[in-house]
């Protein structure tokens, strides 16, 4: 699965270049150390196959190569760091 890293958003799409899956996080201030993980997003047509899954361990790895901290808004993204306590760790 090829996702497409921006500064703040982890996306897969389509071979027509339509939104398929996202996770977003803008940081949460200037300083820029600590992002807000506020939307993650699958396409019907793609879900009960793990991609939100897949899509926040990549957020994860993302988070511990940039250095940052995340605060989880998004229902998802709370659940998902309380289900994987291995990445405790990346959570302001």
């Amino acid at each position: 699965m090829d996702f497409t890293r921006k500064e703040n958003q982890i996306a897969l799409f389509s071979e027509t270049g339509s939104l398929l899956a996202e996770v977003t996080f803008p940081y949460t201030d200037e300083t820029q150390s600590a992002v807000e993980v506020d939307h993650t997003f699958v396409d019907t047509s793609l879900r009960g196959q793990g991609i939100a899954g897949k899509l926040m361990s990549e957020l994860a790895d993302e988070l511990e190569k940039r250095g940052l901290r995340a605060v989880p808004t998004c229902s998802y993204a709370v659940s998902w760091f309380e289900k994987h306590p291995e990445y405790a760790h990346l959570v302001k």
